[in-house]
């Protein structure tokens, strides 16, 4: 099926859409293929679907409780960019403290992960056929790709306020303040106060979408993954 997709993709450009569901057939025929010809329409949908699948059971995992925390892959550290605040106030005695920050920061992506599938939605239903083949014929990822290249921006700026209120719902600076005025307090050491919401932000995006890309994988690699006919259809 692979071939007589790749095949069908070098002469697309040659025919009108309008022509293709016949040119998918005769290629079907000319290479031997006994499944049944795949339609643009099929094609599409079935894309859509796997998207479909994949954000719902991506956001499904991540805003689980421990979707983050207890996820190597995924897990939100301290702010790296802060690495000089946990050291100091753990030689102050303050690793409970810090390892109850942590938490709720991965708490927090939890939280707003659990928003994040309705954003994708209008970006699966814009997927055109060019999209649909360049995708079907990509790597392993090429869906998740698309799906980021759509939404990144714009999935950032919806995605900010909801951490937001993650972050309120959780508590975060509840932990995060007395471990960042101890600090501050030390002398002669450098203020510092990071943006939080922005680091939860691309954090929970970045786990969301890594946790996408297998998804995808798994619809492509793992046939018991393919949990419709259509889907079965689209990447036997």
């Amino acid at each position: 099926m692979r071939k007589t997709i790749i095949a069908v993709i070098s002469i697309s450009t040659l025919v009108s859409c309008a022509e293709m569901t016949t040119v998918m057939e005769q290629v079907n025929t000319a290479t031997g293929s006994t499944n049944p010809a795949l339609t643009n329409d099929e094609v599409i949908r079935g894309l859509r679907e796997a998207l479909t699948v994949g954000t719902n059971n991506s956001s499904n995992l991540t805003s689980k409780l421990d979707g983050f925390y207890k996820n190597p892959e995924i897990f939100i550290p301290f702010p790296p960019e802060a690495l000089k605040v946990k050291e100091k106030v753990e030689q102050l005695g303050m690793k409970k403290q810090v390892d109850e920050f942590v938490m709720t920061l991965n708490r927090a992506a939890e939280t707003a992960t659990s928003e994040a599938a309705p954003i994708f939605v209008n970006a699966i239903k814009e997927m055109t056929i060019a999209d649909g083949f360049a995708i079907l014929r990509g790597n392993d990822n090429a869906a998740t790709q698309y799906l980021k290249d759509k939404t990144a921006a714009q999935l950032k700026v919806k995605f900010n306020p909801i951490v937001k209120a993650a972050i309120q719902k959780v508590e975060v600076t509840k932990y995060w303040n007395p471990i960042i005025n101890t600090y501050n307090k030390v002398p002669f050491v450098e203020k510092m106060n990071p943006d939080l919401e922005d680091y939860v932000t691309a954090k929970a995006m970045d786990g969301l979408f890594l946790m996408i890309a297998k998804e995808e994988t798994k619809i492509r690699k793992d046939p018991m993954a393919r949990v419709t006919d259509l889907l079965k259809k689209v990447f036997q």
